[in-house]
């Protein structure tokens, strides 16, 4: 699989036009490429870092070549077309809900569970997007210290939930400007019964709530972090909120390790060595991430590192990063590069 033909499958939103983005400019060895929409968008062209593409219709037959199909347009779309990719030699990077807690689907973080590529049959799950920047930056804490327990409240961007989103964060911001009726049609979640205006609010409540009392979002968070790190028992509650910022996922952590002698400066030697972590770390310059800084960029930031009073294996942490990016497109193609480097080391 030296050279690669590409699809992506909702090329026309956030997500899938950041994952044609990220394939150019890390040089991805392509060979064709081919952005799938719905029939409504096929015939329109986009133009991605100065290149144009077509966009085709998304049926079984669009996946005749295709070694690598990435899926962003929605559970629906990939539970429909996912296999029929499959069937016809396609290995698929779904970027949904769809297959994340199934089985014998591998839910993959390369800087965490790398091994897990090597037992997909045919479909590969990229975690929700807030769990992908709490395990990447608690993986080597809990590869040097262990992990016992994770709870962690998140602060997350509008872009999370679609252009849509950002686009009603924006006329919101401007109907209040002007004090014109408030619209809301989006938030909390797009298919509920009520809605309530993201500007210059915060909303408790990210998709619908489970009869537990948690919503969606808390549970994936939940269940994907003890699949990813195969640990069942690992005791893990989440909270996520809303917040009117664009892009960029926060999060307030508060985990507990195995070893109680464990100190701050210790945390920090282990976060300044690890793969895809920047740490931002120093109260006397007030220096901590913060989205607005981390947007348009890869990696995931991490600061506020505190020991917790009352637990001396207890510490809280910061961690910031570009939802649309390592916390979606960018996993997605780091997954393809790993294949490709699988694939060949085999050949």
């Amino acid at each position: 699989m030296s050279k690669v033909n590409v699809a992506i499958i909702g090329a026309t939103g956030a997500v899938g036009t950041k994952i044609l983005e990220k394939l150019l400019e890390r040089k991805f060895p392509l060979n064709s490429i081919k952005l799938l929409a719905s029939k409504r968008s096929a015939g329109k062209e986009i133009e991605i870092s100065g290149q144009k593409f077509t966009i085709e219709e998304a049926n079984p037959e669009a996946f005749e070549g295709i070694d690598i199909a990435f899926f962003s347009a929605g559970g629906n779309i990939s539970e429909m077309l996912a296999e029929e990719a499959v069937k016809r030699g396609a290995v698929v990077i779904d970027n949904t809900s769809a297959f994340r807690m199934v089985e014998d689907i591998p839910l993959v973080v390369p800087e965490v569970n790398l091994d897990a590529l090597r037992q997909h049959k045919g479909i590969i799950a990229n975690p929700n997007c807030s769990t992908i920047q709490m395990v990447a930056a608690l993986e080597p804490i809990r590869e040097k210290f262990g992990l016992k327990r994770i709870v962690v409240s998140t602060y997350q961007a509008v872009s999370g939930a679609g252009v849509e989103a950002i686009d009603e964060l924006e006329s919101q911001s401007d109907q209040l400007q002007s004090r014109a009726e408030i619209e809301a049609q989006i938030l909390p979640s797009a298919a509920g019964k009520k809605h309530y205006p993201i500007a210059f609010n915060v909303i408790p409540q990210i998709d619908a709530f489970d009869e537990s009392g948690y919503t969606l979002e808390e549970l994936k968070m939940m269940n994907e972090t003890k699949k990813i790190f195969g640990m069942p028992n690992l005791q893990v509650s989440a909270t996520c909120v809303r917040l009117p910022v664009v892009t960029g996922h926060s999060e307030s952590l508060y985990l507990e390790v195995e070893d109680e002698n464990v100190t701050v400066e210790d945390i920090h030697e282990v976060l300044r060595g690890a793969e895809s972590i920047v740490l931002q770390d120093d109260i006397q310059t007030q220096t901590y991430p913060m989205p607005l800084f981390a947007e348009g960029k890869d990696e995931i930031f991490v600061g506020r590192v505190r020991k917790d009073p009352d637990h001396a294996n207890g510490f809280h942490l910061w961690i910031v990063a570009d939802n649309l990016l390592k916390g979606a497109a960018l996993n997605s193609v780091q997954i393809a590069e790993r294949l490709v480097e699988i694939e060949t080391s085999i050949d």
